[in-house]
């Protein structure tokens, strides 16, 4: 398991792999522009050069782009929809150019229409930013069910998935805090066990293409995507160590997003943490 945290890419992506570096990252996850802002950001030839140099001489393994949240490829509003899909065309091409492992999209929202036109206006959108770009996978993100969100149930994520093709491409990142808030329950080894075995029978455990570990504020089924530092919430010390020590997630990044013990982002200290985490889940799965 490729254990990493999201981190900053202001001055430049080399300048991620720095950061994620001085973390102990084995991966590390960006937005490839403002998070708060439509316009897409391409890198230069030269930033896309340093960033390679810097990850070949660090310990960082594997690169995630995060699409940003403005994103709702569902929306009824066509201009809404024209502006998701230049932005996530950018993140794909972008993530080609730095060999990333894919980008990362929540599906987007229904917000008050029915969920089937939904998802088929979201794949419309996902599939035509699949054609304008290429080879960057696209990593599908499970969502906590608030506000009509898409991606609340492994059978949502596989319907999206059906309307896209089934293309090869196109791959699933579980998000604990998201996973817990739906209702699926991973607070401890077979709990998790099981909702793999789900994950499997709905899309293929080899569907899988990364993980983010974040424990939850709120209870089990809240659909409130609240996250709290890793063993201090509601998934709670043997479920986070669970997530990170399942031997079906081996080989694939795993993300903190935060907060960290000091409420701010991840630090140095959250990655030792999170580390002996995993250690405590693998004595575990040995015992």
């Amino acid at each position: 398991m490729l254990i990493g945290a999201h981190v900053s890419p202001a001055g430049g992506p080399a300048k991620a792999v720095e950061r994620g570096a001085e973390r102990g990252c084995h991966s590390i996850q960006i937005f490839n522009q403002n998070p708060r802002q439509w316009a897409a950001r391409d890198y230069s030839d030269a930033q896309v050069s340093e960033f390679h140099d810097a990850i070949e001489a660090s310990d960082v393994d594997a690169l995630l782009i995060h699409a940003v949240y403005l994103l709702n490829p569902a929306s009824e509003d066509p201009d809404f929809r024209s502006k998701t899909l230049a932005s996530l065309t950018t993140s794909l091409r972008m993530g080609a150019a730095l060999g990333a492992i894919g980008v990362v999209l929540h599906p987007g929202s229904a917000l008050k229409t029915d969920v089937g036109p939904a998802l088929e206006r979201a794949a419309e959108v996902i599939g035509e930013a699949l054609k304008e770009s290429s080879d960057c996978p696209l990593h599908l993100e499970d969502t906590a069910g608030a506000g009509g969100t898409l991606g609340r149930s492994f059978e949502e994520l596989a319907r999206l998935v059906e309307l896209l093709g089934d293309d090869s491409r196109v791959r699933i990142c579980l998000d604990s805090c998201h996973l817990f808030a739906s209702g699926y329950d991973i607070r401890d080894r077979p709990r998790l066990a099981k909702v793999l075995d789900d994950f499997d029978a709905c899309l293929g455990i080899e569907r899988l293409g990364s993980l983010h570990i974040n424990d939850s504020v709120t209870g089990l089924g809240s659909n409130r995507d609240r996250h709290a530092n890793l063993g201090d919430g509601e998934i709670g010390r043997a479920g986070c160590a669970a997530f990170l020590s399942e031997p079906r997630f081996e080989g694939l990044p795993c993300l903190l997003e935060g907060p960290g013990a000091k409420g701010k982002a991840v630090d140095a200290d959250d990655m030792k943490w999170a580390f002996k985490l995993r250690k405590q889940g693998l004595k575990a799965r040995r015992a």
